[in-house]
């Protein structure tokens, strides 16, 4: 596929199209110019607007029904806090990736180049998808990919200084290091219910693919109306990784499960999560390091995600 705007079928009623970016994301080399210069090539009206620090995310999409589509250019905190923004405003949004790991792009199963990205917009196929949503001390903010407390936002936090020499590495190697990572007993109400557990984390998850589109584990979809509620019970992080190998195996229709003693999985609406010890929460990559206790609640169909997917394909 070239970037040649004649690949693109020209609109006679006309796009009008919303960027909104964050110029600190990723590192950089972001394709962006280039999808906007293939938009406008193609006859859309595109109005771009660059994140700052001090302006509500709600402003930025305070005339957004006067657009025809929506386009998040960060990375997943940027992406999820606009769709936040924008939920059950019934425009389309793209998540374009332009951050380190863009797993809320992986999910939707997007491209990465600009020409391929600037099609999907002008084909305009879309897919409702749940959110979800999260109060801690009183301030709420919403989440697409997953809310996890304990290991892996731990692994979030000493990530941040590796990010800018390693990329999506860095991830990797912040896990390397959660070797004997610190227990706590979670108390939980999941939809009213109380549960204790003795582990590592939880992780509140609406999608469910990890980076390279390797599943976190089974039966997780973002648009069915429910979390999947993950318990980590495992003594570190590497130990989760036969659990990786049993999601590709269920993916692939390789057979059962075969290690499932190092988490639990529950389905829920509603989720309260609080823990003898405090742990630091991050939710889209976004770290908060004081948190418990927090809920979370979900958001049936609260945004449209610009995808060439089908729904089945963004089930694990």
């Amino acid at each position: 596929m070239t970037g040649d705007a004649s690949n693109f079928t020209r609109n006679p009623g006309g796009q009008r199209i919303l960027v909104v970016f964050n110029p600190k994301s990723g590192s950089g080399d972001s394709e962006l110019p280039e999808f906007i210069r293939l938009l406008r090539a193609a006859g859309a009206d595109v109005t771009e607007r660059e994140l700052h620090p001090d302006t509500p995310m709600a402003d930025y999409v305070k005339d957004l029904d006067q657009f025809t589509h929506l386009v998040a250019a960060g990375g997943d905190g940027t992406v999820s806090s606009l769709a936040y923004a924008a939920r059950y405003k019934n425009v389309p949004m793209l998540a374009f990736p332009a951050g380190t790991a863009n797993l809320i792009a992986q999910n939707l199963d997007l491209p990465q180049n600009a020409s391929a990205l600037a099609e999907i917009v002008q084909q305009g196929h879309s897919l409702r998808v749940d959110m979800g949503e999260l109060e801690v001390h009183g301030e709420k903010s919403g989440f697409c990919m997953l809310a996890g407390a304990g290991a892996d936002a731990s692994m979030i936090r000493d990530s941040e200084e590796l990010k800018g020499r390693f990329g999506a590495m860095a991830y990797v190697m912040s896990a390397m290091k959660q070797l004997n990572p610190q227990k706590t007993t979670f108390h939980l109400k999941i939809d009213g219910e109380a549960r204790d557990f003795e582990g590592i984390g939880v992780m509140v998850a609406n999608f469910g693919m990890a980076n390279y589109r390797l599943p976190i584990t089974s039966d997780i979809s973002p648009s069915d109306g429910r979390f999947t509620v993950i318990l980590l019970k495992a003594g570190n992080i590497m130990r989760l990784i036969p659990n990786l190998i049993d999601s590709v195996r269920v993916k692939l229709n390789l057979g059962d499960p075969i290690f499932s003693g190092n988490l639990e999985t529950i389905e829920a609406r509603h989720v309260e999560i609080d823990a003898d010890d405090p742990f630091p929460l991050q939710y889209d990559g976004e770290l908060h390091v004081e948190t418990t206790p927090f809920t979370t609640q979900i958001l049936p169909g609260a945004i449209r995600f610009l995808t060439a997917a089908k729904s089945d394909d963004l089930k694990t």
